[in-house]
């Protein structure tokens, strides 16, 4: 039962949420920000305080959220756009840095 970032993040990755991890398992796209499905430790930490509302439950899911409980998990098993291989299960974000690279989902979405 991970957390997931959905729509409401894209275009403002704020941050707060990475602060508040307490093992450091939200990474940072170019748009959005990602959870990783096996780091996460299911703490709820990152919930209450994104400003934006976009972090969820992957099992409370609403249908229109959905899709970005299988596009947060891609973005750790895919080769993203410029990147050799996938993300992967690094075990933390600070280490890596910003990725710089989203998903297509991400990337297909309008602009705010």
């Amino acid at each position: 039962m991970t957390y997931v970032i959905g729509a409401p993040c894209i275009d403002v990755t704020d941050r707060a949420c990475v602060d508040e991890c307490p093992v450091d398992c939200i990474y940072i796209g170019e748009r959005s920000a990602y959870i990783n499905p096996d780091e996460c430790i299911d703490c709820s930490a990152c919930e209450p305080v994104c400003p934006a509302e976009a972090i969820f439950q992957a099992d409370d899911a609403l249908e229109e959220e959905l899709a970005f409980v299988e596009d947060n998990a891609r973005f750790f098993t895919e080769v993203l756009p410029g990147r050799p291989a996938p993300v992967g299960n690094p075990g933390g974000a600070a280490d890596v840095g910003d990725i710089g690279v989203d998903t297509p989902l991400v990337t297909g979405t309008p602009a705010r």
